[in-house]
């Protein structure tokens, strides 16, 4: 009778109510077994009894939610125990001392059966329209750990970056859509297990459809589903960080937790079928490779249909559309993608290059795909900190980067632009720091990049100078104002909301500590510059959404640009040269909304000549530190190192 229950698909434990269908796909180690756990820990060997096209599977009555199972397995000689790739669950926080023998795999973390049962409350997606969204990244445990206001036991949780007070900031910011740094099961690499030190931002996949146990108080499955129906609840999107380019196994000489033991084939293998490393990880998932491929598939539909999730920011995606050692927008990956009925309706945001051959293809990927824009973090930050004269790379930028992202893919083509990400510098680093100060991480300062395009105005680090201050808190605006009215959709960092810092530190992976927990111990100037950007991004939904759902399609023609000079006259070709202070405008039709940016990155204040008519209202001012909504008609007097948006109905 239940040899009848018992099916190839689908893969991984899937629970009924006479049961659990257990499957797994293994054509290398065909003595494969199945091991049940009860609660001392003891097992249960069972046969996996019938076979399919490489999937050994088997149905077992009685079994409940909850159960705790792994796989059994022969290398080499030892019994290895090794994870379900699909489990949904982790019955503890992945961790062993090195090295991680056959024998340590018995004492490792279990696959874990899920009912997926849960009271979504009838919540609805809150699908936010591309040009409305305001990104906002953050890290579960991160972002909450420090906050007063949240209980003891929700700090560092899923339930604390749902808490009351936790929403309560977001709306008061303006965030629409949370982009969860990776909360998919992670095991730390080998080097920082030596140095007693974890992988905090979860870059390092281990089971691709179990939620992250070191965020939840007990129970990770509900837990996560709660935070996002809570979030849903208020309007706000929910997007994962999700990492398929590689896995937690690493390369040759690497842990073995399961693709290793079941099929080498799972990764990109060279001539000798040595694992190929195009991640800087070790490894890379071979996603021309029909089982890797369709656990990929299978796990992103797993988080839409099982968690509600509203879209995924794909790490280092140019990996996933390799074909064999060449990036390829025709991808059995992006055709899989865009015909499916469940995935091609969520934000598809790819991280657009990788570390192999040709990795770098940003503005290549495929309709219906949005792209972190690091043309615009680099050029911005060069313009406004480096005194880089790249005027027309600026004004690019500011337009969208058209040269990348056709205006006539619009708005669902939008780049992704940001100036600070969790990878670098904060923002309020950014500002303070020449050098990067690494040195907490155990690797003699030698990891981050060295690239960052900062500059400290005069003193590294902290300090108490007021003229200091003022300079960095005016850039800190320039910086955000120039993201959040350039045609795209702004990414910020969520710390950047408190003017965090990192004390210098660019790349923050292994600290789980107050480097990159977020201080909620506020100065004046923080609390200030928290206000005046939540007015900006106010603003930013109420002025640019109607330009950019104006400049997006078939529309986009029948609008008005002009690049002006200080005075007022139209710039030609070759006033684009060592220009310092110049204007963009921009009218909807022929008489619509308008709306001016002054830009001056000189050092002496500039006046500039407005299009005559009615008056002109100050939308912000970055060399004020408040918001004002004072009018000008004629001319306004455009202060030193600053920018200006005007706008007029």
């Amino acid at each position: 009778m239940f040899a009848k229950l018992a099916q190839p698909f689908p893969l991984g434990a899937t629970l009924c109510d006479q049961g659990c269908n257990f499957s797994i796909y293994c054509p290398e180690n065909k003595e494969i077994k199945l091991v049940l756990f009860n609660d001392d820990n003891k097992k249960t060997i069972i046969d996996l009894d019938q076979q399919y096209m490489g999937r050994h599977y088997t149905f077992v009555p009685g079994i409940k939610a909850g159960q705790e199972y792994g796989y059994q397995i022969n290398d080499k000689g030892e019994e290895r125990l090794v994870l379900d790739p699909y489990a949904q669950a982790l019955s503890k926080t992945p961790f062993y001392i090195e090295p991680f023998s056959a024998e340590k795999s018995w004492e490792f973390a279990k696959s874990v059966v899920i009912d997926h049962q849960f009271d979504w409350q009838n919540t609805a997606a809150p699908q936010v329209p591309y040009e409305e969204t305001i990104l906002c990244e953050t890290h579960v445990k991160g972002f909450t750990k420090l906050h007063p206001a949240i209980e003891e036991q929700y700090q560092g949780t899923y339930l604390g970056l749902c808490h009351p007070k936790a929403i309560e900031f977001y709306k008061e910011q303006g965030i629409t859509t949370l982009q969860l740094l990776p909360v998919t099961s992670c095991m730390s690499e080998p080097h920082l297990l030596k140095m007693d030190k974890v992988n905090f931002w979860g870059y390092n996949s281990l089971c691709f459809m179990a939620p992250e146990p070191r965020y939840a108080a007990s129970d990770a499955v509900s837990e996560m589903k709660t935070m996002v129906r809570e979030l849903h609840k208020h309007g706000i999107e929910v997007i994962m960080d999700i990492v398929f380019n590689h896995t937690a196994e690493g390369g040759e000489g690497g842990p073995k937790f399961h693709l290793k033991c079941l099929d080498k084939k799972y990764y990109l293998l060279d001539t000798n079928k040595n694992y190929l490393n195009y991640t800087g990880c070790g490894n890379t998932v071979d996603l021309t490779y029909q089982p890797s491929l369709n656990l990929v598939l299978d796990t992103l539909r797993h988080w839409v249909t099982q968690y509600q999730i509203d879209g995924f920011r794909f790490d280092l995606a140019a990996t996933l559309g390799r074909n064999g050692y060449q990036f390829d927008r025709q991808s059995a990956f992006f055709k899989a993608i865009a015909q499916d009925p469940v995935l091609q309706k969520v934000k598809l945001i790819a991280e657009p290059w990788d570390v192999g051959p040709n990795g770098y293809q940003l503005g290549c990927f495929p309709r219906g795909w949005n792209e972190c824009n690091d043309k615009f973090r680099d050029t911005v930050k060069s313009y406004w900190l480096c005194n880089k004269n790249n005027v027309k790379e600026f004004a690019t930028r500011l337009m969208g980067s058209r040269d990348l992202f056709s205006a006539g893919g619009w708005p669902d083509k939008l780049p992704v632009n940001f100036v600070s990400y969790h990878d670098g510098f904060t923002l309020r680093d950014l500002v303070s720091y020449n050098h990067k100060h690494n040195h907490a991480n155990g690797e003699n300062n030698h990891d981050g990049h060295g690239d960052n395009r900062s500059y400290n105005h005069g003193v590294e680090g902290e300090t108490d100078n007021l003229s200091v201050l003022y300079k960095r808190e005016r850039q800190k605006r320039n910086l955000m104002t120039t993201l959040l009215f350039s045609f795209g959709i702004p990414h910020v960092l969520a710390v950047d909301l408190l003017s965090h810092t990192q004390g210098g530190n660019n790349n923050a992976y292994c600290q789980d500590s107050e480097i990159s927990w977020a201080n909620w111990d506020l100065s004046h100037d923080d609390i200030h510059f928290k206000n005046w950007l939540a007015d900006m991004v106010e603003a930013r939904k109420r002025i640019m959404s109607p330009f950019i759902r104006a400049f997006s399609g078939h529309e986009r023609g029948h609008h008005r640009i002009h690049w002006l000079h200080s005075n007022g006259q139209i710039m030609t070709a070759e006033d684009w040269q060592g220009l310092e202070a110049f204007a963009l405008y921009l009218g909807l039709y022929k008489n619509g909304k308008e709306l001016m940016f002054l830009i001056n990155s000189s050092d002496i204040p500039t006046r500039y000549r407005l299009p005559a008519g009615s008056k002109w209202t100050v939308v912000c001012d970055t060399s004020e530190s408040d918001v004002s909504n004072r009018q000008t008609q004629t001319t306004y007097m455009q202060s030193a190192k600053s920018i200006t948006i005007l706008c007029r109905e």
